[in-house]
């Protein structure tokens, strides 16, 4: 796997008419768009991180999720249903918005409701660069990877190994 972090990773994904509307969207030039992305992805990251070492329901649906965007995805016939690929994982994102929104206008100065419509074009880009961590991390680290119905964490480190292997090491 690479050891690109995970914010550069989301700018990689992130093409330049994405970057372009981001930029319109806080009236800046791609360099400051650059840095709210890198700023917000860096967020959704830490804020996954902290739901999963919660010892409650929140745990249990980063878990799930992280266990969803580990799966390989859908091929042929099957891929006909298309709307819950990624379901779990990007619905979980679209709920943490908010709290990500307001940590971010808080720390950047930027409005939360500008930070909220970054974050939805961010959501499917995320969504692209988990699913490409966990096709790279895939018989990589034998016994962490899900497998059968168990959820990743299951195991001594499983969730937070996988986490860190999807997430990179912690904020940039």
């Amino acid at each position: 796997m690479s050891e690109s972090s995970f914010q550069d990773d989301v700018l990689g994904e992130l093409g330049d008419q994405d970057l372009n509307e981001i930029a319109g969207l806080l009236g800046t030039d791609t360099d400051g768009a650059r840095q709210a992305v890198a700023e917000t992805a860096g967020a959704m990251s830490s804020r996954l991180r902290e739901q999963a070492e919660a010892d409650d329901e929140d745990a249990i649906e980063v878990r799930e999720a992280v266990a969803e965007a580990a799966e390989p995805p859908l091929q042929g016939v099957a891929t006909l249903g298309g709307g819950l690929a990624g379901g779990l994982m990007a619905g979980l994102l679209a709920k943490m918005s908010r709290p990500v929104a307001q940590a971010v206008s808080k720390k950047t100065g930027i409005p939360a409701a500008n930070v909220d419509r970054i974050i939805r074009v961010l959501i499917p880009v995320v969504m692209a660069v988990f699913t490409k961590r966990a096709a790279a991390t895939k018989g990589a680290a034998p016994g962490d990877a899900p497998s059968g119905g168990a959820a990743p964490g299951a195991g001594p480190g499983g969730l937070g190994e996988l986490l860190e292997q999807l997430l990179g090491g912690g904020k940039k």
